[in-house]
């Protein structure tokens, strides 16, 4: 429920208000922007929100009980402020954003009427679209575990248990050239045998993409070299020379937890879960039923 001050409750009630809608904008790496509809200068709350952004709301609506709003907040691309490269790597995926009602005149006087998180930012003629979604929308969210062959683990994590830092289990390179759709040709990865570093994790170290992370999902050797498939796009251009480290993939099966890094005692899958065969059969004469596992 949305509180609302005695002053700008009279503010509200007088002939003539000063009114203008303010966003504050919480990135998930701590970065805080600001926002105005205002055509000038907002200083309130402790943040100072700019104008010229283009930013504009659509309408939205709150809806009594568990149901799940959402409101879209449509702004152009600007590099001062909301870059298409940030973007593009995902910096405003999950971001926070406040909605504030403030009167200009006197920035003390103002409402906070929503808080909602970036569900989706899409790019079109030039700008973009943010879908906001309130936050009851994470109840509307799967949780818990499900219920799978394979693991469900993030390597190197704490239920994995498994130590990265291990020799042979990393590695460190450079761009040698770009082939464009995000397959790269690197060098320092020769001694790795094909396919390693495949379902790996790519961490830039230098470069406009430097402290940013992709996904492997293929990791070649042939005549021409070493060559690595990325599953996201770069926020910036890649440029030849610059340097990565690449940890070692798992396909999250249990033959390769076991064979590959000795860890089958940590897997969090459930590798002898019955198919769907198993399920619909039926029981005939001669089986066995000895409570033995039915996946080899």
């Amino acid at each position: 429920m949305t509180e609302i001050s005695p002053e700008l409750t009279a503010h509200l009630a007088g002939d003539v208000t000063t009114l203008c809608h303010c966003w504050r904008l919480t990135r998930t790496d701590g970065a805080v922007l600001g926002f105005t509809d205002h055509d000038g200068t907002v200083s309130c709350d402790g943040t100072v929100f700019r104008p010229g952004t283009g930013l504009a709301a659509s309408e939205a609506k709150s809806s009594l009980g568990m149901a799940v709003d959402g409101m879209d907040v449509e702004g152009a691309l600007s590099s001062a402020e909301i870059g298409e490269a940030d973007i593009a790597a995902g910096l405003y995926d999950g971001a926070r954003i406040e909605t504030l009602l403030v009167n200009w005149a006197e920035p003390k006087m103002f409402a906070r009427l929503r808080v909602a998180v970036i569900g989706k930012v899409t790019r079109r003629d030039g700008g973009f679209v943010a879908e906001l979604e309130s936050l009851a929308s994470s109840l509307d969210r799967p949780n818990g575990r499900t219920i799978r062959r394979r693991c469900d683990a993030e390597l190197g994590d704490g239920r994995c248990g498994f130590d990265l830092d291990r020799p042979g289990f990393r590695g460190a390179g450079t761009v040698a050239k770009g082939e464009g759709a995000g397959i790269l040709r690197v060098d320092g990865l020769d001694t790795f045998e094909a396919g390693w570093f495949g379902e790996g994790v790519l961490t830039w170290t230098s470069g406009g993409n430097a402290g940013r992370s992709a996904h492997v999902s293929e990791h070649r050797k042939d005549a021409q070299g070493v060559s690595l498939h990325l599953r996201e796009a770069a926020g910036a251009a890649v440029t030849v020379g610059d340097a990565f480290t690449v940890t070692a993939g798992c396909d999250k099966r249990f033959s390769t937890c076991r064979a590959k890094f000795t860890n089958g005692v940590n897997f969090r899958g459930f590798p002898h879960l019955p198919g769907n065969d198993a399920g619909y059969g039926y029981v005939t004469d001669g089986g066995v039923f000895d409570g033995g596992p039915l996946v080899g």
